[in-house]
């Protein structure tokens, strides 16, 4: 299971629609504590694929990656996970994503912006297998 605010989640969405237009695959970064559940902070990243091949590819550039491992180190936190958006296809790991996970510890979000309502699943890539997670929205405080 992974637990994510309102307000990550809906950056990512941001961040993918915003994406789409070009059209390209939005990516970034996903912090927490190592082993917890919940996502304590979002990065976008530009992605560094070549430009020709953005609408079905995704590379972390990588100075936002340093930049955001800094910034979660500098809080306590590591990097837990990476999302990255699909443009034409559902949000499932395409084969590239699965032979590309870095670390089987990672959460995998894939937000899908293929239908007008963008879907966002969480998912768990561990030698190739791939298994979803419940993604949780946090509620927000009572007031």
């Amino acid at each position: 299971m992974l637990r994510i605010t309102r307000a990550h989640w809906q950056a990512i969405i941001d961040h993918a629609v915003a994406e789409a237009t070009k059209p390209a695959e939005a990516c970034g970064l996903l912090a927490g504590e190592l082993g917890d559940i919940d996502v304590k902070a979002v990065y976008p990243c530009g992605n560094a694929a070549p430009a020709e091949k953005q609408d079905m590819l995704y590379e972390l550039d990588s100075h936002d990656y340093l930049k955001a491992d800094r910034d979660a180190q500098a809080n306590g936190w590591e990097i837990i996970g990476v999302y990255h958006s699909h443009t034409h296809t559902e949000a499932l790991p395409s084969p590239t994503d699965i032979a590309q996970a870095p670390d089987p510890s990672w959460h995998y979000i894939v937000a899908s912006t293929r239908l007008p309502t963008p879907v966002v699943r969480s998912f768990t890539i561990v030698d190739g297998e791939v298994a979803e997670e419940p993604l949780v929205l946090e509620r927000p405080p009572a007031k």
